[in-house]
């Protein structure tokens, strides 16, 4: 267990947790990888998985990933389709699935083309069904709304440079806030996601992100970290600093007190992931995808019960 000591707003943060929730843990560890450590182990890998709609390409190519996050999702054959794919996937034990894949230049993943398999995929196998969109428009979030989806993870940035000099999208931030009036416009469950340390490991926009999530009705709010890829542009960039990033929590459940905030599966590993992890209990936050070692026995310390999960911490039970 790392050495922390608590300043005065972790404890107020958490005390402001248990305020407005039940003194309950969620833990995440989705079929995007093997987990198992003494507390937790999946006993279904296949439960919840990732799809790519355009396999390995993207058209951004954005600094930090490069499509490299693209790499260990299910690729879809077009040929086979969307819905007959999830069909062999449900009579595997597929429970969930994200569905996602590369941007198109302007920004959006391109779900529209599937709209009807994903209601077939609703209706007909029972899935569960997060979607990753990209930026949105009303044809999407209203196509999104009738599929019947559960829910949409979508990044959110607050600064132009890095949606500029990381991301190569010729979008301003008033784009990103106006998805999130759409999506919450149609009433869509929205899981808005914050990378912290996007801008080559230096915070920038982060706060501003914050703060126009906090705006919205938004179901869950996911954090994740900034993690060097190899064959990225940042493969050499030092994550932010952790006690940023901890501060970052603090400041989160702070300004969204009765919002579910996740820290999600980006993050880097080692001490620095051990660090993040019991900083995020100590701030209150309400879930953690693939704990690091004791930390599930540090929740229930702190007088937590615990649940786990095979899905993503983006469902946010």
């Amino acid at each position: 267990m790392v050495s922390r000591t608590l300043t005065y707003t972790a404890e107020a943060a958490f005390a402001l947790r248990k305020e407005n929730f039940p003194d309950q843990i969620q833990f995440y560890a989705p079929g995007l990888k093997r987990y198992s450590t003494a507390s937790f182990e999946q006993s279904n890998p296949q439960a919840f998985l990732p799809i790519s709609l355009t396999g390995s390409a993207c058209a951004l190519q954005c600094d930090h990933c490069a499509a490299k996050i693209l790499e260990p999702m299910i690729p879809l054959n077009p040929k086979e389709g969307l819905f007959a794919l999830c069909q062999r996937m449900a009579a595997t034990g597929t429970e969930g699935i994200l569905i996602s894949g590369g941007s198109k230049r302007t920004g959006e993943v391109p779900l529209t083309k599937h709209l009807k398999d994903i209601t077939r995929i609703k209706e007909e196998l029972g899935l569960k069904v997060m979607v990753h969109s990209g930026l949105v428009d009303e044809k999407m979030a209203e196509g999104l709304k009738n599929a019947g989806i559960d829910g949409v993870a979508i990044d959110i940035m607050g600064a132009e440079e890095t949606i500029r000099e990381v991301y190569h999208l010729d979008a301003k931030v008033e784009d990103f806030e106006r998805s999130l009036q759409i999506l919450s416009q149609y009433e869509l469950s929205i899981r808005p996601h914050i990378i912290l340390g996007l801008h080559y490991g230096k915070f920038l926009g982060e706060y501003t992100a914050l703060e126009m999530i906090s705006k919205y009705p938004v179901h869950a709010l996911v954090i994740v970290i900034l993690t060097p890829m190899l064959g990225t542009p940042m493969k050499s960039v030092t994550p932010p600093d952790r006690s940023e990033v901890e501060q970052f929590f603090i400041k989160s459940r702070l300004q969204m007190p009765q919002t579910l905030i996740m820290l999600g599966c980006a993050r880097p590993g080692g001490e620095y992931k051990e660090y993040v992890d019991f900083a995020a209990i100590d701030a209150g936050l309400n879930g953690i995808a693939f704990p690091a070692e004791g930390v599930v026995e540090y929740a229930q310390k702190r007088g937590l019960e615990v649940h786990f999960y095979e899905n993503s911490c983006s469902c946010g039970c």
